[in-house]
């Protein structure tokens, strides 16, 4: 993962704002982006807190998340 592109996005962000990563903003594959999501589904990332329901997109017959929606602390 890249954590700095990660770091900069919510840097970007307000405190209690809601804003979306996806695999391609972290220069991610898809495969390694639904691994970390679904950790970050469960246990929550640093400096924020998913919401709502992850975005899917199938690719050779499963489910990964492609995109998820965060609010950052505060």
């Amino acid at each position: 993962m890249n954590k700095e592109a990660l770091e900069a996005i919510i840097a970007r962000q307000k405190p209690g704002a809601k804003f979306v990563v996806s695999a391609e903003m972290l220069g991610m594959n898809m495969v390694d982006f639904d691994l970390q999501a679904k950790r970050w589904v469960e246990e929550n990332g640093p400096g924020f807190t998913t919401t709502g329901v992850p975005f899917r997109k199938v690719i050779d017959g499963q489910f990964l998340i492609q995109r998820l929606t965060l609010v950052k602390n505060t």
